[in-house]
Order: structure tokens, then C-alpha cells, then sequence
């Protein structure tokens, strides 16, 4: 067989080691029973990758079995085990081992059947370098993206292990469901975020033959964002279980502009946004309010998907938000028949405060139902609402130490606006 020859190269500056903190190095196996391409492979990726090497199957399987291997390199046509006999044998052992078969001896039959077994990639003798690192460096990026779903997937298991073994039943019984029901409320909505980027996701791959170029980074975007969802699942649920182990919850605030960044991302997927006009501001200075992020984000997503949904038909529902540099008088914002102010009390109104509203242009809120919107269960949406939403609201701002202000008109709209205490300290832009 024709050996690769490090000659035939192109200078290519020696990579710095990777800095203190940084992800560890990648391991690659090179398995090929002519010493030649094993050497030379080993020179032109030495300085990438933890580089293994092997001149039969059985010493690769011994290798497999002490190391562990993101992607492989096999000859197909060795003495003793053929390559893609060996291509089998390590799926067995570690299926997310991306494989590439080489040979000089293409045949449709052996790549139909490397393929079939798994093989990401299948390459020909003799080839150029630029071919043989894209193919690895592909590789790779499948191994990085089928570990990341694999490490989401252990989060979820030990997530709902976590809560299957919780004796929460006494004081679900004795709140009536509602601790139940708000943590089924709250995990509803990224549960539906990640539902609409898996099914992005699925879409394009099953458009593909192979994941490079346009199609991975789309796919790497939407798992980014999986992963995102992922967290802040957990972080809800440990919100809950928290609290009801009474142990205290860690605050953990993010700048305003963030999170109303944070929210345009996650709506765009939502359901209820589709057929709607939703516009999100940006705020022209950026304020850190002190509550916990997660449930800011709670916060905004509760009452923008009851804005949404206010309605069947079209309509437009608009957030925008702004940094209070003077002291907020309650008093200025009365109760009335088309307007309440909740937590009144509690907020203090010491200036810098942060403001959001939710605006829409819907059916407004009837006078005899003002009373009742913010009560546990109680909801004017036969079919979609639990009316969990706008309770849930109401105990984040007061766990907040904020207040919200709410104003409707029939036939004109609604808009919540929500007041927290700020940080001093501004976020840069």
C-alpha cells in the first residue's frame, strides 16, 4: 500500500498547548498495519490530538479498552481482523467512537457496508491532508454533539430520579396540588422549547447525508440551546425541591437586557407566538434587579404567554422595559376598577428600580374578574389555562420583594408591569 510521507506536508506551526482551564485534548486512534501511514498520520496530528496507534484489530480493542477514544482511523484491508470487522468491534465497546474507514481498495460493497456499521466517513488511498483533517476534524465536532446529548440526557434522568424519590405527597396534599402543579407549570414551558429546536433539529438531519458546514452549526446552535433549556429545568426543579426541604435557595441575578434577550430566544419557538405580532425592546441602560434570574425569566415567560394566549384571534403583545433613577410613589398608582397594584405594602420604592411591562392589545380584563386573577387555579382559558400562571407570578415578585402593577380596559388590552429592586451598580453594555 502507497505510506503518507510527512514531507508531502505543509508547514504548519506547532499549536500552543491549550491554556490552564480549557477542554482537554481529543484522543485519536490510528490503526493500520503498515507502519509507514501510522507514523506519518501520527506526525501531521500529534501536535491536535492525543494520538494512539495500533498495527492490528486486537491491539486497537486492548487500546479501546484503557482509553478513551473520540474518533478512529482504520485501515480496511489488514492481516489478521479487517478494519471493518474492527469498525464493529468497537461500536460494541464504545458506540460514540466516530470511526473513518481508508483503503486503497474501493469497493461499493465494503463502504456500503462501513457505513452501515457506522462509519462517519470513508476515504480512499492516496489522500491529501486538507481532506484527511476535515474529515477528522468532522469527526470530532459528531463525538462533541453526541456527548453534549448524552450528558443532557443523564441530567434529565437524574433530574426525574431525583424527583421521583422526594416524599412530597404529605405537602402536596396539604397545599392542595399547588406545589406540584407549579413545578409541572414552570418545567412546561422549556419542556416546549426543546420540543420545537429537537424537531428543528430532526428536520434538517433527516435532510442530510453528513453533518458539516451550514447543517452542523445549525445543529450545534439549537443544542447549545437545548442545553440551556436543560439547565434551566433543573435549576426550576431544585427551586422547588428547595423549598420543600425549607433550605434557602441561592440568588443568581443577570442583567436586565439578558434576560429579555434570553426570553426573545426562547419564544421564538413557542407556539402561542406564531400567529401573533410579539415585539421585545431592548432596554437603553442596562440595570441588574436583585432577584434570582431564573425566576425573572419565569416571570416575563408567564406573563407573556398569558398575553398570547389573552385571545384566539391575531394580536399584538409588546415588552419593553426601563431603569427608574427617582423613588416610585404608590400611591400614584391607585386601585380602581380597570387597575390594581399588588404587593403594595412590601415595595419599598427606593430608586434604582427596574421596570417591565407586558402589554397586549386583547380583550382586556372584565372589573369582576380583576379580584381573582392572581388566586391559584382560577383561569378564564377553558382549554389551555391551569390558572397557575399569574400565581406564580405574583409569589416570585413577592419573593422579589417587588410589586406589580396592573391596568386593562375591555375591548382595549392589558398591561402588567412588574416593579423589582435594583442593584446599584450598573452592567456594561
Amino acid at each position: 500500500m502507497p505510506s503518507l510521507s510527512p514531507l508531502d506536508t505543509p508547514f504548519r506551526p506547532v499549536a500552543p498547548p491549550p491554556p490552564a482551564g480549557s477542554l482537554p485534548r481529543r484522543t485519536l486512534l490510528i490503526v493500520d498495519d503498515e507502519e509507514g501511514p501510522r507514523q506519518s498520520l501520527r506526525i501531521v496530528f500529534k501536535d491536535d490530538y492525543n494520538v494512539l496507534l495500533a498495527d492490528t484489530g486486537n491491539k486497537a480493542l486492548e487500546l479501546v479498552k484503557k482509553h478513551s477514544v473520540d474518533a478512529a482511523v482504520l485501515d480496511i484491508r489488514m492481516s489478521g481482523m479487517s478494519g471493518v470487522e474492527l469498525l464493529g468491534k468497537l461500536k460494541e465497546i464504545d458506540p460514540t467512537i466516530e470511526i473513518i474507514m481508508l483503503t486503497a481498495y474501493e469497493t461499493i460493497e465494503t463502504a456500503r457496508q462501513a457505513l452501515r456499521l457506522g462509519a462517519c466517513d470513508y476515504l480512499t488511498k492516496p489522500f491529501d491532508i486538507s481532506t484527511m483533517r476535515a474529515a477528522i476534524a468532522n469527526a470530532m465536532e459528531r463525538h462533541n454533539l453526541s456527548e453534549e446529548i448524552g450528558s443532557n440526557n443523564q441530567k434529565l434522568c437524574e433530574l426525574q430520579e431525583e424527583l421521583h424519590n422526594q416524599k412530597v405527597q404529605e405537602e402536596i396534599i396539604r397545599t392542595k396540588g399547588e406545589i406540584y402543579a407549579s413545578v409541572i407549570h414552570d418545567i412546561n414551558g422549556p419542556l416546549t422549547i426543546i420540543s420545537g429546536f429537537i424537531e428543528i433539529i430532526n428536520q434538517h438531519i433527516s435532510r442530510v447525508t453528513s453533518l458539516e458546514g451550514d447543517p452542523l452549526e445549525l445543529v450545534k446552535d439549537r443544542l447549545a440551546r437545548i442545553t440551556r433549556q436543560v439547565n434551566n429545568c433543573i435549576e426550576i426543579s431544585q427551586r422547588y425541591l428547595g423549598f420543600l426541604r425549607k433550605r434557602p435557595t441561592g440568588r443568581a441575578p443577570i442583567g436586565a437586557r439578558q434576560i429579555m434577550s434570553d426570553l426573545g430566544e426562547l419564544l421564538k419557538v413557542h407556539p402561542s407566538a406564531q400567529k401573533n405580532e410579539l415585539v421585545i425592546r431592548a432596554l437603553s441602560e442596562d440595570v441588574v434587579a436583585e432577584i434570582n434570574g431564573t425566576d425573572l425569566i419565569q416571570i416575563l415567560l408567564n406573563l407573556t404567554i398569558n398575553a398570547l394566549q389573552c385571545t384566539p384571534e391575531p394580536h399584538r403583545v409588546e415588552i419593553y422595559g426601563e431603569r427608574l433613577s427617582q423613588p416610585l410613589d404608590p400611591a400614584l398608582l391607585p386601585d380602581g376598577p380597570e387597575s390594581c397594584f399588588v404587593n403594595r405594602e412590601a415595595l419599598q420604592g427606593v430608586a434604582p428600580l427596574l421596570a417591565i411591562s407586558v402589554q397586549d392589545n386583547g380583550p382586556g380584563i372584565p372589573p369582576d374578574l380583576l379580584p381573582k386573577i392572581f388566586q391559584p387555579f382560577f383561569t378564564t382559558k377553558a382549554e389551555k389555562g391551569n390558572g397557575l400562571g399569574l400565581a406564580i407570578v405574583d409569589r416570585f415578585v413577592k419573593a422579589g420583594k417587588g410589586a406589580i402593577h396592573l391596568r386593562t380596559k375591555v375591548g382595549e388590552g392589558t398591561t402588567f408591569t412588574i416593579f423589582l429592586p435594583t442593584h446599584e451598580l450598573l452592567v456594561k453594555a
